[in-house]
Formats: C-alpha cells, structure tokens, sequence
C-alpha cells in the first residue's frame, strides 16, 4: 500500500513538472513570436513601446513563477495572513506558479493579438513617448518630457536593477531620518553624508523625510516625553522644543546636497502618512485607532489658543459652560471622549489639532527651503481623512494641500473586501470612486495650478482590499479615472519582490503581499499599456485636468468637524451631479477669499448646517460681486458653537435662491448653466439594470478644435450609452482614439470599461 501511495504521488510530482515546463515553454514560444512581430512592425516605423514592454513583464514574472515553484512554504505562510486566502493557502501556494505562467501567456496572447491588428492596418497607434526620467522637468501642473506633458508611476520597494527601471518605472530619491543626526552638535551621520554627497544627480524623485525615529541625545536632552505616539509615522511630540531642535538639525545638514538635485525635484514628503488622531471611547474604556494623548507641551500652545479665540475667560466659560478661573487653569482630557462630539470644547479642540499640524509643517517647509530655495514640498495625505467624516485627526486638507508646492496624497480606490460587512459603494458600482473622485476635485479646487503626486498609490491593493483574480480591466479603469482627475505622477503600492523573484524582508510578513500585483502579471503589465495609451494623448489629458470647474460645492470644515456624518452629506450631492459630465468643484472661505470668484459660475450650499460668521461672510461677498448661490433651508443656521448667526445671506448683487431638496437644487443648477451655454456640446444618456448611473465621463476640445471623451464604467452594471453631438446634422460619429477606428456612438460598455473617442457631426 505503501508502495503504490509513493508511486502514485511520484506520478502527481512529475505531472505537475512536466505541466509546468509546458506552460512555460508555451509563454517562451509566444515571447519568441511577439518578438518577431516586434521586429517587423519596426521596419514599418510602428511604435512598440508595449510590446517591448510586454516581454519584459513576461520575462519577469516567469522568473517570479520559477521562484514560486521553489517556495511553497513560504508562500504558503504569507496566504496564510489573509482572511480569504487562509483556509486554501496550500492550495493556492501549490497553483500560484502556474497561475502566474498562464497568466503570462493570456498577457502575450493580447499582445500578439493587437501588434498583429496594428501592422495589418487594421487599426492605428499613435506612439507614445520611452520617457527618460533624467530629463523630465516640473512645470507648474505638468510634468515635461520633450516639450509635451507626460504622466509617470513607479512603484514602491522596486528594486533598482534596469530589468526593472526600463519599462516599470525609475523614480529616484533619498531617505532621511531624525537618528541620522548622531550628535547634538547636529553630525549627521557620516555614512549616510557621504552616501548623500556621492549620490549622482538622478533621475527624477522626491526626498522621503521619515519621522519614526528620535536620536538618543535627543530623548536624553529633552525627555523621555518626546517620544510619543510610537505606533504612528510621527512618533515624537512635535510639540516639544526638541522636535524642531532636531529636525533643524537633519534638515540643514542634509537638504544642502540635495538642492538643486533632480533626484529631489518631485518634492520633499514632509511627512508619510500624517495623522494625529486623538479621541477616545469611555463606554468602551479604550482609545480608538491611531488615536493617543498628548504633552503639557500641546495643552499648554491650546490655552493659548483658547485664550485668542475666547478673548475673555468669561465667554468661554459661557460657551463651554465650565468654570475655570483663568485661561492657565483650563484642563481637558485628551483623547476625547467621542461623547463630547459637536459640543463647543469638541469643536475647540478639533480645529487646534488641525491648527497646531499645519503650523508643525509650516516650520518643516519653511526650514527646507531656508537650504534649498527652489524646494516643493508635499505630505503623503490619505484623502480620506477629508472625504470620510471624522475630523479629530490634525490633518486640514486644504490648508495644507494650499501650504504644499506639489499636491501630495496616497489616494486609494477599494473594488473588494477581505473581510467585514457589506460597504455602502458596493450596492451599486464595481469599485468605490469616492475618495479619488472627490478628494482629487477638492485638491485641485485648492491648488489647480499644482502637479498631483500619489506617493502611495492604492488602487490595486490595500490591507482590505485586495484579489488574487484581480481584472486587469479594472488597473485600466482606476488609473484612467484618476489621470483624468488630476493625477500626475505615482507610486504604486507595491513591489514586495527582490530582483531574483524572492519576496523582499520586509514584506515576509506582511499580510498585504498575497494576492498583490506582484503575483499578478496581466495587472501588473495593463498598469503599464495604460501609462502609454495615457501619454499617447497627454495633452487631452491635462485639458480635462484643467477642465473649469464652473459649479462648485460649498465646503465648511465646520460643520464637518461638527456633524457626524458631514462628508455622506457632501458626497451625497457630488454623487447626484457627478454622473453629468460637467466638471465639479469646491469652494470655501479660504478659496472664495483668494481665487478669483470668476473662476466658476454657481455654487452649491446643501446641509451644511454649521458655518463660522467668516464661512458666511465669505460666500456673502461673493453674492456681492454678483455671484449666484442655491442654498436649502437647513443651511447656515448656527455658529460653531450650535449659536444662531448674528446675520443671514442676502442678494445683494448677486442671485440667491432657496431649494426645497437636493434633486431640485441639481435640476435647478443644470438647467442654469444650460441657460448659460456652460455645459458640454457632448451629450452622453445611460441605461443600465440597476438604476443608478454608473459611466462617468469628462469632454473636452483638443487643441484641433476636436470633441474628445473619456468615459469609465464604474457602475455594477453594463451601461447602454447614447452619444450625441449638439447640432449634429447628420448624426454622432465616435472614433476609438487608443484604436484609430470608428466606433458605434451607441456602444455598450462592461463594469470597469475605458470609451476614449473623438465625437464629430457624421456630415464632416
């Protein structure tokens, strides 16, 4: 018996060899056909940038699958870490090589199948740039790259071997960090000083400044109380003394050398990450996530807050109804309790947090650039710290997105979960839109005249959201969607391997690696095709970047801070005018103070129950000017203490009307800029099976006069679209632009589908 069980499992062994080496030699076939291909379409003087870049996906990834197959174990344990995953890890560990091989010969299939089309004339490419990171220069909102607008990504942790830097990214940069300054004279470290010193110039990168560590000189000069918060990316007070006695110190020793440089020239990242999260749950008896205390250092810099704001410890008292004798004896517990939600003394010290962050980041920019003048500085900011609705975090997104001289992010997109309940998006679309969407028209409304770097792009994975049998479809659809949206530049959570295909130590345990992009080749590689498709028309890109935003949603940061759900309230009105294809803005006091209010045309006041009399005053003076306002009846009645406003908003010069309901004030707004010929020529109508519009969709005119859209199916659904030109004689002609062919002006488009097209009057 014994016997036959070995013989029986020597024959499982070898079939699953020999099944290996066929698909392998099948994917090294197809590898030697594309390049034959290649090699004729270049006689024709055919652009194969994704070809090339094709065989070099697949040349990796059957080196990733070889290790793989080497490695069960070890990819056994990492499936192990993922909810999913962790009951077939064997399993899964065993198919992955194969999985990744077949993978591979699907990706060379496409290939071979489009360069064929291609050098048959069947249809038409426009090249794409090989864009030499060396020499792209920072242009206010654009990178360029041979006079043109380009748009880069790259990933994190990739090693810098040229198998991997030539098609897949070749961002440069420097890491620097607290412990480098190894006395309190200010030495740095000498290491790191000369590595710094020999660094060539680069290619084209940003300086990570890191704030999880703290010299021991320092905590022994200034207290073991500067350590603080050690489980977040900013684990020291920063507001004790020797925070910026430190960081003064690593900032001057080291910025000198990397001024000027063009491995810093995508920014200083101030920060990874930054949250400063400071509630608590009392009926619970535990602090929430990421949340902490504070120093005397902080609520000694609050009372004098306090005492600016209050004037009087009397009007405090009164709005806090508290007794306190002077301003020195004000206390308050810190976290605080979630109970104290939208009372006065929450409101205080939500908006302090956000104050005292900016004000700690101020002092980080304004240091860089006292050693290098020409410095961009920029915050890894996860935006939905702005689109969610918590607000006791210390981050203000537009105060310190208009601080930044590059918008810096690490916007995410979810399209699956790995455990937990049911999320709201999933009822009705393939992936949950909202924190791209949303968080890159408020940043751009801020800064529009700013390059957009996602230092850390989420879109393929996250701790939560991750698949295996991810569709490439949806790479295609998020990162289109993003660009179209504002995004300049990336870098791509993640690329966990070394170069020999072994999973790198940092991620050996790490439970966002199984499932990831790096097991993924036809991700991996459709992430790539659409970086060139996307610089094949970069400059129709940046016009829907550019797009004036002419109706605007009035954002108030204090009935966010006040409201539980606030920003449910703001999405949902941006959800209900998103799927028109007019582009949407934001405006607040502080845009509505420095912009030119003639930069838009309506602006939108809904739910917003909480306004300071500044918010008030703001919009106030733009009805003035002769702006138009629509507001409902639930708006701007209290102050930030829950106190009715001393005055209400009038016409003045302007136009002011009331809305009974959300479906009103977007009829209404529509119809306006209708009457003032503001909306697109281009029309798009859209039917789907479950009723709530899916396809969103941006139009411009090209430089040539030209009608281009770009539509995403973000919907559950497929979407049946009607395309019409306004005062088309003979009907609506669609040209497929990534394909050079005319296409139906009615097409059908698949959840997670990419429709780029040129619209012309059929009689032209």
């Amino acid at each position: 018996m014994f016997k036959k069980q070995c013989i029986v499992a020597l024959f499982v062994a070898i079939t699953g060899v020999c099944s290996a080496q066929s698909i392998e030699k099948e994917a090294r076939a197809k590898m030697e056909k594309l390049e034959k291909l290649i090699k004729k379409a270049e006689k024709k003087k055919i652009d194969v940038l994704k070809e090339k870049t094709t065989i070099r996906t697949a040349e990796v990834f059957l080196k990733y699958a070889n290790w793989d197959e080497k490695n069960i174990e070890v990819n056994k344990k990492a499936f192990e870490l993922v909810p999913i995953y962790k009951k077939k890890a064997a399993e899964l560990a065993q198919d992955l090589p194969d999985f990744e091989r077949a993978d591979v010969v699907k990706m060379l299939d496409k290939a071979i199948e489009e360069i064929t089309l291609v050098s048959q004339g069947k249809i038409k490419r426009i090249p794409s740039p090989k864009v030499n990171w060396e020499q792209v220069e920072v242009e206010g909102d654009q990178l360029t790259y041979e006079n043109r607008p380009v748009f880069l990504a790259d990933y994190t942790w990739k090693p810098k071997t040229k198998e991997l830097t030539e098609y897949h990214g070749n961002q440069d940069g420097f890491f620097i960090t607290p412990s480098y300054v190894v006395k309190e004279d200010g030495t740095i470290n000498p290491k790191k000083l000369e590595e710094l010193k020999s660094k060539p110039n680069g290619s084209l990168g940003f300086i990570f400044m890191n704030h999880k560590s703290v010299p021991k000189w320092a905590e022994e000069k200034f207290g073991p109380g500067l350590k603080m918060r050690e489980d977040t990316y900013t684990a020291y007070d920063i507001d004790n003394p020797g925070a910026r006695d430190v960081q003064e110190k690593l900032i001057g020793g080291m910025v000198p050398y990397m001024a000027g440089k063009k491995f810093s020239e995508l920014g200083y990242m101030m920060c990874n990450e930054p949250h400063f999260f400071t509630q608590g749950d009392k009926t619970k008896n535990k602090k929430l996530w990421a949340s902490g205390g504070v120093s005397e250092y902080t609520i000694e810099k609050f009372r004098v807050w306090l005492s600016k704001k209050h004037k009087t410890i009397t009007e405090l008292n009164k709005v806090w109804e508290t007794d306190f004798k002077s301003f020195e004896t004000v206390e308050i517990e810190i976290p605080i309790d979630i109970s104290l939600k939208g009372t006065p003394k929450w409101y205080d010290w939500a908006y302090f947090n956000m104050e005292r962050v900016t004000e700690w980041y101020t002092f980080i920019k304004n240091t860089t650039q006292k050693y290098d003048a020409n410095a961009k500085v920029h915050l890894k900011i996860m935006p939905n710290l702005w689109t969610d609705n918590q607000r006791i975090h210390g981050i203000d997104l537009e105060a310190l997105t208009d601080l930044s001289g590059i918008i810096g992010n690490d916007s995410g997109a979810a399209h699956s979960k790995l455990w937990g309940k049911d999320l709201e998006w999933e009822k009705d679309y393939k992936f949950e839109w909202r924190e791209l969407c949303m968080g890159f028209d408020f940043m751009k409304s801020v800064s529009p005249n700013k390059v957009n770097f996602n230092s850390e792009l989420h879109y393929l994975s996250t701790v939560r959201s991750r698949d295996l049998y991810l569709d490439p479809a949806y790479a295609r659809a998020s990162f289109w969607l993003a660009h179209t949206y504002g995004m300049t530049a990336s870098q791509i959570w993640y690329w966990p391997r070394e170069a020999n295909g072994a999973i790198s130590k940092k991620a050996q345990n790490d439970k966002g690696y199984a499932g990831s992009n790096n097991q993924q080749p036809r991700v991996t590689n459709e992430v790539a095709m659409t970086m060139i498709d996307l610089n094949s028309f970069s400059e129709e890109i940046m016009a829907m970047q550019r797009q004036r935003k002419s109706l605007r949603l009035f954002y108030s940061k204090t009935s966010a801070i006040n409201k539980a759900k606030h920003m449910d309230d703001v999405f949902e009105l941006y959800e209900d005018l998103e799927f028109n294809g007019t582009p949407i803005g934001f405006v607040t006091k502080d845009i509505i103070n420095k912009q030119e209010n003639t930069n838009w045309d309506v602006v939108l006041v809904a739910n917003t129950q909480f306004v300071t009399q500044e918010e008030l005053d703001a919009v106030q003076s733009y009805l003035n000017k002769g702006g138009t306002v629509f507001i409902d009846k639930v708006s701007f009645k209290k102050n930030e203490y829950g106190q009715p406003l001393k005055s209400t908003l009038k016409a003045s010069k302007g136009t002011l009307i009331l809305v009974n309901s959300l479906e009103e004030m977007e009829h209404q707004a529509m119809e306006l800029l209708a009457q003032k010929n503001l909306l697109s020529p281009v029309k798009v109508k859209e039917q789907n099976a479950i009723g709530q519009k899916g396809c969103l969709w941006k139009a411009i005119t090209n430089k040539d006069g030209k009608y281009i859209l770009s539509i995403v199916n973000v919907g559950k659904s497929s979407a049946n679209l009607e395309i019409s030109l306004k005062g088309a004689k003979k009907g609506t002609v669609c040209k497929d632009l990534l394909k050079g062919i005319n296409v139906t002006n009615t097409p059908t488009l698949k959840p997670n589908e990419v429709f780029f097209v040129e619209v012309v009057d059929a009689s032209k």
